[in-house]
This record gives C-alpha cells, sequence and structure tokens, in this order.
C-alpha cells in the first residue's frame, strides 16, 4: 500500500504490524490441514492527511464473502440490538427499508414481521438463504453504484438504509458509499454502525484487526469517507456492541450536525486520533497483551491445567494467530455455529466443537474469545463455576474471572 484509499496521499504511518495471518474465515476442514495455508500481512496504517486507518487490500471481498462461515444469528445479544433498532426506527406502513450485508436476516425480519417492505443485499449466498427462509427478500450482490441503481430502479428509494459491520469491509469506500446514495430517497436516511477506533484504540483491541477490515473509522475520518459519496454527517450515537462502535446517521441533503457529533469529534481529538501522537504506543501495549496471555496459558500448562476457548470469531483468530496459540496451549474452542464444527481455526489450527464439550470435559479454564459480548457469555457460561472452572478474557487486560 503506498496511497490511501480514501483521499490519495502517500503519507502513511505504521500504527501496528501483527505479521503474516490467513484470513481469519477461511477454516479449515480435517483433509485442508495436509494443504499449503496462504498467509497475508497483517499491517495498520494510518493515513495522516485524512486519518483514516486501513489495510492493504490484500484479499478481495469476493474471496471472504461469496461463501462465509458467520452467521449474526448465533449472537442473541445482537438479534436484540437488532430488534430495539427496528423499534425506535420510527418505520411507516408504507415504509421501505434495504439493508447491506443483510446475512442471515437478523435485523430485517423484525421489520418483515411489522408487514414494511424491505429487501436484504447479502452477498454470501449460503448466508442469503438463511435470511429467505425467515420470509426477508434478499439479493445476491456486492454493493456497487450500479447494484444501488438498479435495485432503486426496481423497487423504488428507500426510505431507511442499513449498514451494520460492514463499512469496514470494503476497499472501495467511495464506490460504496456511491451505492448507499444510490439506494436511498432524497429525503431519506442511511444508518452505519461500525467500530469505533477511539475505542480500538484505547482498550488495546487489537484483535479485531483482521483482513476482512479493510479500514478502521474515527467520526472524522467517517464524514469525509461520507462526503466522498454524497452523503452528509447528521448525527452519531455511541454504542457498546463489537466493544465499541458508532451508529453514524446520514443523509443526501446538507442539514445541521448535531451536538453529539461536535462531542465525539472534540473526544477523538482530546485523545490524539487527528494527529500521529495517538497512535505512537499502540504497539507497545498490544505486545503486552500478548506476553501476558502467552504467560498464563503457558503457566496453566505447566501447572497442568486444562485450558479451552468459548468461541471461533475472526477477531478471535487475529489473536491466536499473533500471540503463536496452538493446542498445546488451546485443545479446543467451542462454538455455537456448527458450521463450524469439526473444523480447524485458520493458521492455529485449534478444533472446533460443539459447546456441549465444554460441560463434558470440565475444563479449568475458558478462554473466552468473543470477549465483546461478555455480559451474555458470563450467564450462558455460568455453570463452569459448577466445578470450579474459571472465565478468562483476554482483552483489553488479561482478567481470570470466577
Amino acid at each position: 500500500m503506498t496511497t490511501c484509499r480514501l483521499c490519495g496521499s502517500s503519507g502513511l504511518a505504521g500504527v501496528v504490524d501483527l505479521g503474516a495471518t490467513p484470513p481469519c474465515e477461511l477454516f479449515l476442514t480435517a483433509a485442508g490441514l495436509e494443504e499449503p495455508e496462504p498467509t497475508y500481512p497483517l499491517h495498520l496504517r494510518v493515513c495522516t492527511r485524512c486519518w483514516l486507518a486501513q489495510l492493504p487490500p490484500l484479499i478481495t471481498p469476493e474471496e471472504t464473502f461469496t461463501e462465509y462461515a458467520y452467521f449474526s444469528s448465533y449472537s442473541s445479544s445482537w438479534v436484540e440490538h437488532a430488534r430495539r433498532f427496528v423499534a425506535g426506527a420510527g418505520l411507516r406502513p408504507d415504509s421501505f427499508v434495504v439493508e447491506v450485508a443483510s446475512n442471515d436476516g437478523y435485523l430485517l425480519q423484525h421489520v418483515a414481521e411489522r408487514g414494511v417492505r424491505c429487501l436484504g443485499i447479502e452477498p454470501s449466498a449460503n448466508v442469503g438463504r438463511a435470511a429467505v427462509a425467515k420470509g426477508v427478500p434478499t439479493l445476491t450482490e456486492f454493493l456497487s453504484p450500479q447494484v444501488g441503481a438498479r435495485v432503486r430502479a426496481e423497487h423504488g428509494p428507500a426510505d431507511l438504509v442499513v449498514a451494520n459491520n460492514v463499512y469496514a469491509h470494503i476497499p472501495d469506500v467511495v464506490g460504496f458509499t456511491k451505492g448507499l446514495r444510490a439506494l436511498v430517497a432524497d429525503d431519506g436516511r442511511v444508518s452505519i454502525e461500525v467500530q469505533h477506533l477511539l475505542t480500538l484504540m484505547e482498550l488495546n483491541q487489537f484483535d479485531t484487526i483482521y483482513h476482512e477490515h479493510f479500514q478502521y473509522y474515527t467520526v472524522a475520518s467517517a464524514q469525509r469517507a461520507l462526503a466522498s459519496g454524497g452523503l452528509h454527517l447528521v448525527d452519531v450515537e455511541l454504542l457498546p456492541t463489537h466493544g465499541g462502535s458508532i451508529r453514524l446517521w446520514a443523509q443526501p441533503g446538507e442539514a445541521p450536525v448535531s451536538p453529539r457529533v461536535v462531542d465525539v469529534l472534540a473526544r477523538e481529538k482530546a485523545a490524539g486520533l487527528h494527529e500521529l501522537s495517538g497512535y505512537e504506543d499502540f504497539a507497545a501495549r498490544v505486545a503486552k497483551v500478548r506476553r501476558d496471555l502467552l504467560r498464563f496459558l503457558i503457566d496453566a500448562a505447566d501447572a497442568g491445567k486444562t485450558v479451552v476457548g468459548y468461541g471461533a470469531p475472526g477477531k478471535g483468530n487475529t489473536l491466536l494467530n499473533h500471540c503463536g496459540i496452538r493446542p498445546d496451549l488451546l485443545a479446543y474452542t467451542v462454538d455455537r455455529n456448527p458450521y463450524k464444527h469439526g473444523r480447524f481455526t485458520p493458521g492455529s489450527r485449534i478444533p472446533v466443537l460443539a459447546p456441549e464439550r465444554i460441560a463434558a470435559d470440565r475444563p479449568d479454564y475458558v478462554l473466552v474469545l468473543p470477549w465483546n459480548l461478555r455480559d451474555e457469555l458470563v450467564e450462558q457460561l455460568s455453570y463452569v463455576r459448577e466445578w470450579g472452572g474459571r472465565l478468562v478474557f483476554p482483552i483489553p487486560s488479561l482478567e481470570v474471572v470466577t
């Protein structure tokens, strides 16, 4: 990468280099363990002109999302988050809602239940089929300006366009934003949820850096990205999801910016994220998280303690690979998604089993990889206390919970 994908500047500065890892959702079959496994550099840089943090586009969205291992509905807290959003969206009986990267219908199912017309645009055919089974009309496409224009011509302009956890996943930021503009009515709204770079930096969330995420946004850089496609940021909400996200509200026409936008921009500036100084010690803090987790796992192994994982999210694979964790330190991990059962985590090659295995084996420690779902998983895993087992959260710093 030599220039910024948003503004074209050549002023890119390194933030953290996590080495080389395989794509985080390419779980291996048993047969695949005998095959070569390609890895790609994972070096986060920030543009010193527009402050967009970004990875080189070393893999394409087509390679990742044509067949996808992530189904949103396996997180009950995320489905409830979507339900609350729909309930408060002010939809009318004659509204038309389009969601981009609609996954398995986790959000639009709540729109359809209200009898409101909706359409999902989802590039992964396998998860799109799950949405159709829920009664959510779904178009198997990647959003582009051309696809947006075609959907608008066939279905009419959307009153609300939703794009949750996808704005980081597209290397063509400008083209994708123009696609959103093509979908939305001139008096409509666009809602985008994306991880906030401010919390990523403050809470050492380096495991959310992986090849599916081509960029990481502050409100300042998101405001510039939206403007590149003809959308104007008018409001922002701070959300706890995914360890700390922002919900960006944008519209085609210019309008006054809410005080919340001004407030978050000021917080980002105070944290140094509108200048290079705010990024300079991140790599050292990442290195400490790595050392602390490895020290814990090695000490546990030396003491004859058993450690297994809970969850097989993309972020977990960045953590496992950067820390060099293998089955000798983490015997297996479990996941609610049956698609992953019997497979192995990319790079680290740790077996993925069904959740019931934990109760059967009664391990001493359970390393929670989707730490962003802490409240949900502490409740789900409360039974681990029955045999004196303990939960381990690696981020923002190592914590062992009884």
